[in-house]
């Protein structure tokens, strides 16, 4: 029987597996099918309701679809990510999960140019530790509605990946897409169908491990 609540008579069996299923897609994109803009502007359309700082809808969306600025992108972010992914492969234990999860990073960068949509949020100002948009509260009326994208997306059969390496070469990727200098650029996410059929939720440790009651350290 499918567990809802009187209140909002959500299907929690449904909704619980879009939330631990939706996960940070990479060797199982499909390079070869399309994403019709149509459905990423659905995908926009649901991350646009979700909480914003003030109401101010200052956010936007940038789909890049061009392969000659997607193959720039994709140097941009090689030269920015493969020596921090190189680090972390010296790192990591071969065989380890962290190993796996570097080969996974490792796979984007390689293939970045070859994805179908890379979408990039972006937000109209910059954050100011000095005023009210402080890092918390900029990124904060951003980063709901990115993962909404990215559950709109999964429920569609589409996976996607935040990835944050260009950021570091923001003004280089301005550029290649004519940004403005008023706005920020926030993540870049590879969008693309992916194959298979589902996802397992991933291990996690439980809730009551870091969880703390009242005091930091105290266990509810």
């Amino acid at each position: 029987m499918t567990e809802t609540t009187a209140s909002t008579a959500f299907d929690l069996g449904q909704t619980d597996r879009l939330l631990t299923t939706t996960k940070a897609v990479s060797r199982r994109f499909d390079l070869t099918r399309d994403v019709p803009m149509d459905v990423l502007l659905d995908c926009i359309r649901i991350a646009s309701a979700a909480p914003i700082g003030g109401n101010r809808e200052a956010n936007r969306w940038l789909v890049v679809k061009d392969p000659a600025k997607k193959q720039r992108l994709a140097e941009l972010y090689q030269a920015a990510g493969n020596p921090y992914l190189a680090s972390l492969r010296e790192a990591a234990e071969p065989g380890s999960r962290q190993s796996r999860v570097v080969e996974a990073g490792q796979y984007i960068a390689d293939h970045l140019a070859e994805i179908p949509a890379l979408v990039i949020p972006v937000r109209f100002g910059q954050p100011d530790e000095t005023s009210i948009y402080t890092p918390q509260s900029f990124y904060g009326s951003v980063v709901p509605g990115v993962w909404s994208f990215q559950l709109a997306a999964r429920s569609r059969g589409i996976g996607t990946r935040f990835t944050t390496y260009l950021t570091s070469c923001a003004e280089e990727v301005a550029e290649v897409l004519g940004i403005t200098a008023e706005v920020t650029q926030v993540a870049l996410l590879p969008v693309a169908y992916y194959t298979g059929d589902s996802f397992t939720p991933a291990p996690r440790r439980t809730p009551e491990s870091i969880t703390y009651l009242d005091t930091w350290g105290v266990a509810p």
